[in-house]
């Protein structure tokens, strides 16, 4: 190293003693959280702590799956634009990508293909269990259930430092997850149920256990089965969101991958997760058309409603996966017929990123903007929309799982607190309160 070159460290004086400390800084711009305990007032003090509550500018892994730049609008899975993922590839293909690090060959993608299909069954005993929900029960609540229980079914699935256990739970949950959400979408209508058909693409062998009516072939349009697939290809992974973490915090006690994937599944459940692109479709609906939007986005601007599908915890930029969708919602009402809420969607969408009050907050349409639009225009119910992000995010959720169980780093999750609760106290019998 150079003599006069800059040291990879951060000092830093504590005014409260005088003392100074030198902190290494690892990868440009990071500390290590137990660094800071070396300050204290006191060799007795427990030291310094970071408080940092949704963990918005806390790293608390390394990982090597997916990278996004918000600032600059990026999103790539093992360095690939998602832009030529989502234009190039197919969703197992991309699945492979994510769960092995690098692109397949021919015969590892056959052999990928051939290794999921062949887990697209479950075992009958799980019909029991769907036919024990209510018929309006939430699809959601439904597949949290439904994955938990698996693991029941897959005892040797505990072996989580077992690479061929963990390779066989991986494809089981790939494999099984549209057939489960096709089990719940037909219980919801009470048709009966559909099995896969393996000989069918991943998404069109979906769409058919969905939608198959009495004993005909169900072909689906080819148009709806490769937007399908760029829906699943843009929502496989998009790094440590909220339900990614649940999935390495639950998975850090060495749960099994189908209890901690129902965690996640959970995180995603909520409305500000995975319910946003239902919450844009009840705004769209709401507006109902374009002359109602001036006093809309006024209400906007006042602070009295949200414009929901518009802005992102990490994106400042225009969300790469928003453009590829609105290019996809296109094609996909050219063989539906044009949702007319889409002039609505146009409309907000030009305005926001006009108007200095929304572009000064950086509020670029998202990924969940117009999603809602094609799910609504092929028949998926809105109840299905969690469930239609979480089929391609089980590879996600996976590849993050495995990559946190190999990591020698990582130990149980168990982060610290501040407590501001009551001091020391001696209890008081009830007569004598």
């Amino acid at each position: 190293m150079p003599e006069n070159s800059p040291r990879s460290t951060l000092s830093v004086t504590d005014n409260r003693t005088g003392r100074q400390y030198e902190l290494d800084v690892l990868d440009g711009n990071v500390v290590r959280a137990m660094d800071l305990r070396q300050i204290k007032v006191s060799d007795g003090d427990f030291g310094m702590m970071a408080y940092d509550p949704g963990f918005t500018n806390t790293a608390f892994t390394t990982s090597r799956v997916t990278d996004v730049d918000g600032g600059r609008g990026v999103l790539e899975y093992r360095g690939y634009p998602i832009e030529q993922l989502a234009e190039r590839s197919t969703f197992l293909e991309v699945a492979y990508l994510l769960l092995k690090g690098e692109l397949p060959t021919q015969a590892q993608l056959d052999g990928f293909v051939r290794g999921v299909t062949f887990h697209t069954y479950v075992h009958e005993n799980v019909l029991t269990l769907i036919k024990g929900f209510r018929y309006d029960a939430h699809a959601m609540g439904m597949m949290i259930s439904l994955v938990a229980a698996l693991s029941t079914f897959y005892p040797e699935a505990k072996d989580v430092d077992d690479a061929d256990s963990r390779a066989a739970q991986i494809n089981r949950l790939v494999a099984k997850m549209p057939t489960l959400a096709a089990l719940t979408y037909r219980h919801h209508r009470g048709l009966p149920y559909i099995y896969p058909e393996n000989e069918l693409s991943y998404p069109a062998n979906f769409l058919n256990m969905l939608f198959r009516i009495g004993g005909r072939d169900y072909r689906p349009n080819p148009v709806l089965e490769r937007a399908l697939d760029v829906l699943f290809i843009l929502h496989a992974d998009h790094e440590q969101n909220c339900s990614t973490t649940a999935m390495r915090v639950i998975g850090s006690s060495r749960a099994d991958p189908f209890s901690a994937m129902a965690g996640a599944m959970a995180a995603l459940y909520g409305p500000l997760h995975g319910g946003a692109n239902e919450a844009v479709l009840r705004m769209l609906s709401e507006i109902g058309h374009t002359g109602n939007i001036p006093a809309f986005m006024e209400s906007v601007r006042k602070g009295e409603r949200r414009l929901m599908g518009f802005g992102h915890r990490v994106y400042k930029a225009y969300d790469p996966r928003a453009s590829i969708i609105k290019r996809t919602a296109e094609d996909v009402f050219a063989v539906t017929g044009r949702n007319p809420l889409l002039d609505v969607a146009l409309e907000l969408e030009k305005i926001a990123l006009q108007e200095e009050y929304f572009v000064k907050r950086h509020l670029y349409p998202n990924v969940d903007f117009y999603s809602g639009l094609i799910y609504q225009a092929m028949g998926f119910p809105v109840e299905l929309f969690p469930v239609l992000f979480a089929i391609p995010r089980t590879v996600g959720w996976l590849a993050q799982w495995e990559e946190m169980v190999q990591d020698p780093e990582q130990r149980i999750a168990r982060p610290r607190q501040v407590f501001k609760g009551c001091e020391p106290r001696d209890y008081v019998p009830v007569e004598s309160r």
